[in-house]
């Protein structure tokens, strides 16, 4: 299914549930929806629980202007 699709579909539950219902039942079909999203993209193996969370004991990028200048501004 390409992503044409699924926006249109994704648009279209979001216009029914503002027609149908009130601002909540919209704001309750958004919130599931990027719900869905994310744990699908999880699924597919194109996110990864590193995407959100970094540690700060990261290796520095070769050639990083900052380590190189000695800027504190990290």
């Amino acid at each position: 299914m390409s992503r044409a699709v699924v926006g249109l579909m994704a648009g279209m539950a979001l216009g029914f549930a503002a027609y149908f219902g009130d601002f909540w039942a919209f704001l309750l079909v958004l919130v599931l929806g990027v719900v869905g999203l994310v744990v699908g993209r999880f699924m597919e193996g194109d996110l990864e629980l590193g995407d959100f969370v970094r540690s700060r004991d990261r290796e520095r990028i070769p050639g990083d202007r900052r380590q190189a200048r000695g800027d504190w501004r990290q």
